[in-house]
């Protein structure tokens, strides 16, 4: 393995790997994968749930795998939303059992061209840990894989850190927003947003005023990895959602981190996380609701 020896042009004083920034290529995470502290994770999800055959038919080698469900979020309404945040001892506690230690770097990525793997990127990147998206998942990924059921690593020192309240907010907080012109943006398939479709909630249809900005939107449609930051930029200011606050929404607080990892690929932000999104905003039938575009 590499990494191990002194500290290189591309390591931190311990001889740990830097990011080159919260999205990684497949071809630098295949010249620095077995540096020391830099793990792989694997956060593979499909809407009938967290299942490892995909794990182990292929993964990238050392990874990590995470259960979006189990691991990645509280059971679905313990909290706002099908997805709520855990309590950040139990996502310690995950990553600790992970052998992912404070000072590590993780690499998430999934089949979805990181619209899950960016929910695991979010709740490192705001908690102080070092973490990126692989640009185009596994998808792009041209480097060796592993097959057969990921050995058990070594448990490691995780502290547990609060989510950040001005990060994180509520329908209240969103309704405000949204009066005081705050951008709103929906992650979700424009025929969700308009209400066409609800294939997860009992309600179909938006938050009123929220404005839709689909995470695919975020992909060049022909190789499935992320516009340029000019491209992205653009694509915010036509929403009318470039510089200043704005909010990111989706259906329960997962795909709603890729619009927020676009926003900062384009040097915008702050960019606020709605954790429990529309599966939390639809749960109030007090709540307004709107439909159509």
């Amino acid at each position: 393995m590499r990494g191990w020896g002194g500290a290189s042009p591309g390591s931190d004083s311990l001889g740990r790997v830097d990011l080159p920034g919260p999205l990684v290529a497949p071809e630098w995470l295949r010249e620095h994968l077995g540096e020391r502290g830099l793990v792989a994770g694997d956060v593979r999800w499909s809407q009938g749930g967290y299942t490892l055959t995909r794990v182990v038919e292929g993964h990238v080698p050392g990874a990590v795998p995470f259960d979006l469900d189990a691991d990645l979020a509280a059971p679905p309404f313990h909290g706002p939303g099908r997805h709520p945040l855990p309590p950040p001892e139990a996502f310690a506690a995950t990553m600790s059992a992970g052998g992912i230690g404070e000072r590590d770097a993780v690499i998430a990525y999934d089949d979805m061209a990181g619209s899950v793997a960016a929910r695991l990127w979010w709740m490192l990147e705001v908690t102080g840990h070092r973490a990126a998206v692989l640009d185009g998942g596994l998808a792009a990924w041209d480097g060796p894989v592993e097959t057969g059921r990921p050995a058990p690593r070594t448990p490691a020192a995780f502290t547990a850190r609060p989510w950040p309240r001005e990060l994180v907010v509520d329908a209240e907080r969103v309704a405000e927003a949204i009066t005081s012109g705050v951008a709103v943006l929906d992650a979700r398939a424009p025929e969700r947003f308009r209400g066409v479709t609800e294939p997860f909630d009992p309600v179909a249809g938006h938050i009123p005023g929220a404005r839709s900005a689909p995470w695919e939107s975020n992909l060049d449609p022909k190789t499935g990895r992320f516009l340029s930051p000019e491209r992205l930029r653009a694509r915010f200011e036509a929403l009318d959602a470039g510089e200043g606050d704005a909010i990111s929404s989706c259906g329960s607080g997962t795909t709603a981190c890729h619009n927020v990892l676009a926003r900062r690929l384009a040097g915008l932000g702050p960019t606020r996380l709605y954790e429990g999104s529309w599966s939390d905003w639809c749960s109030d039938a007090d709540r307004p609701v709107a439909t159509g575009d």
